[in-house]
């Protein structure tokens, strides 16, 4: 095939005259090439959709991009490291309920406070959980303060056997530290986020009437009327294998259905099978389709487990026969009330999500049962004493755990917590809650801004990337868009920077591509409290820059490569243009 070449910008007028003169031959030059085949784009197959996932892809959407403001940024010179990403090789379609956070009943009555609403709905978390945590299991939705049932007693039985105050919670509630039931309601409007409920089942074990299960599944089947199809996904108790749970253990003396002493999986599965039956009826009344998930435990047996956590997965799998709309799983990842390193976290999220999956895979195909969608609608970490919890690490961290989960089809996974308590900094809360010195109330944690920007250049599916060096420190995810762009993450675990480069295989891109570089400050060792947005950090001694919504992005030319620097114990989070 013959290429021609035209040296001199003319149009197809002057080139007539010019021929009609008599121009010279060499006036236009005419160059023979080789013919180069061109490249063979793979097209991009969604797999198919995982068990464990299933269901939570009903509400998938398809993503599209817009191109941010930019600053035009220098790439470096050359990549170190090399990260290909395979647009062709899709490794899940992306369930938005992966990216959701735990709201609870103290974290004031939320609607008023609108730094929180405008923040949680530029954080956009698609899904809240409430009431949330152990709490859930002394939780009367619909009682007034302090007007909890009759055959709810003053003081429940812990696990030594004293008997304790609950610290019962109120959905009708008027007091102004803690949110109602309506309260939780319109923040879900507001943010256009859909629900999970935690239905109190502890109430079924320590309730004092002749049929105390018959009574707390009412009470749960009352709770789906008043919700009228609002939520989609509800919770059968909260960790109730637990020796923690309100209704792990119970006084038998005011028992008076025969219930043992303690919980075991297998009579969980039988309660579940009732709460389920009547939950369900319930929906069908109003017009609603609901989701019931029941607890399991989230791994292999140890020593220092009860007996009850030992067998609870076995006994509740064989007993419930398979009528549990998805199972629930809650992990902290990192040691036990360690001090760990920031090797030790991040290590942790990435390695602990996978093998929680391969366990409970495991035992429901061990029990016989099918598997069903798994929802990790509780995490965080166990790390504390560093203020591991409040720092730039625990953005690192936090992002590996939703990308994984990713990988790891989860079908659902929401972050404990939204507010907490500051605790020297042992403090689970995204945002601070005013006892912080120097931080003001509902200030963004480095945790916000690193699940933000994630959200920002992920696009509605996985697909795979791969690095040339694992010693380097980079992890790379990377997903498209809809719209044609595509979206990779670059993490990076060591103590020194990265220049990396990106190629893409499999897909056609635009002329530009755009990121954000997050890291952390120079202020409490390894665990920097805040984080430093492309070039930009908090006016507070925490947190990261107040306009990080209007933040400019960076932006290079993608002719001379897809080149970034990805700084020590930071991220990249960047986009490249599609075509």
């Amino acid at each position: 095939m013959l290429k021609i070449k035209i040296l001199y910008q003319i149009s197809f007028l002057a080139l007539t005259s010019l021929f009609a003169l008599g121009c010279q031959k060499d006036e236009i030059e005419i160059i023979e090439e080789p013919d180069k085949p061109d490249e063979v784009i793979k097209p991009a197959v969604d797999p198919e959709i995982a068990k464990t996932v299933g269901f939570f892809l009903d509400s998938w959407l398809p993503i599209s991009f817009e191109a941010p403001l930019y600053t035009e940024e220098n790439i470096p010179t050359d990549g170190s490291v090399n990260v290909t990403v395979d647009a062709a090789e899709v490794l899940a379609k992306i369930p938005n309920g992966i990216y959701g956070h735990n709201a609870n009943t103290w974290m004031s009555t939320m609607v008023d406070q609108p730094l929180f609403m405008k923040h949680i709905t530029n954080l956009n978390p698609n899904v809240i959980r409430w009431p949330a945590g152990s709490g859930s299991d002394a939780y009367f939705w619909n009682a007034k303060t302090n007007e909890i049932p009759a055959d709810a007693p003053e003081k429940i039985m812990d696990k030594d056997g004293v008997l304790q105050n609950p610290g019962y919670g109120y959905g009708f509630t008027s007091d102004n530290w803690r949110a109602s039931l309506d309260n939780y309601y319109s923040v879900l409007s507001t943010t256009k986020s859909k629900g999970i409920i935690t239905v109190n089942y502890g109430y079924a074990r320590y309730g004092t009437s002749k049929n105390p299960v018959a009574a707390a599944a009412h009470l749960a089947a009352d709770w789906v009327r008043y919700d009228k199809g609002r939520t989609p996904y509800w919770e059968i108790g909260n960790e109730n294998f637990g020796d923690w749970e309100w209704g792990y253990r119970i006084d038998k003396s005011k028992n008076q259905d025969g219930q043992p002493e303690f919980l075991t999986g297998k009579l969980y599965a039988q309660h579940f099978k009732v709460f389920a039956d009547s939950m369900q009826k319930a929906a069908a009344e109003v017009g609603a389709t609901i989701r019931i998930g029941a607890v399991l435990y989230d791994a292999p047996s140890e020593g220092w487990q009860t007996n009850t956590v030992k067998t609870w997965n076995s006994g509740l799998l064989t007993e419930i026969a398979n009528r549990a709309d998805y199972y629930i799983v809650h992990n902290y990842f990192t040691p036990y009330d360690q001090n760990s390193n920031a090797s030790v976290v991040m290590d942790a999220a990435q390695t602990v999500p996978s093998k929680m999956m391969d366990y409970v895979k495991s035992v429901i195909t061990q029990s016989g049962a099918q598997q069903k969608p798994i929802s990790m609608s509780e995490w965080n970490m166990w790390a504390k004493g560093s203020k591991q919890q409040v720092s730039n690490i625990s953005g690192i961290f936090g992002v590996f755990v939703v990308a994984e989960a990713i990988k790891g089809n989860y079908g659902l996974a929401a972050r404990w917590d939204l507010l907490n308590s500051w605790a020297e900094g042992d403090d689970h809360g995204l945002f601070s809650d005013g006892r912080e010195p120097g931080v003001a109330k509902w200030t963004p944690r480095p945790s916000f801004y690193y699940l933000y920007f994630l959200q920002k250049v992920m696009g509605d599916r996985m697909v795979q990337a791969t690095v040339d060096q694992q010693i380097s420190g980079i992890k790379p995810y990377a997903s498209t868009f809809t719209s044609g762009e595509t979206g990779v993450v670059l993490l990076n675990t060591s103590s020194a920077p990265r220049a990396v480069k990106v190629q893409l295989k499999n897909k056609l891109f635009g002329e530009r591509f755009y990121w954000y570089k997050l890291e952390g400050d120079n202020d409490n060792g390894e665990f920097s409290r805040k984080v430093i947005i492309n070039g930009n950090g908090p006016a507070q001694v925490a947190g990261g820059p107040e306009n990080y919504n209007t933040l400019k992005a960076y932006s290079a030319i993608t002719k001379n490569g897809i080149k970034v620097t990805v700084p020590a114990r930071g991220a990249v989070m960047l986009v490249v243009g599609g075509k």
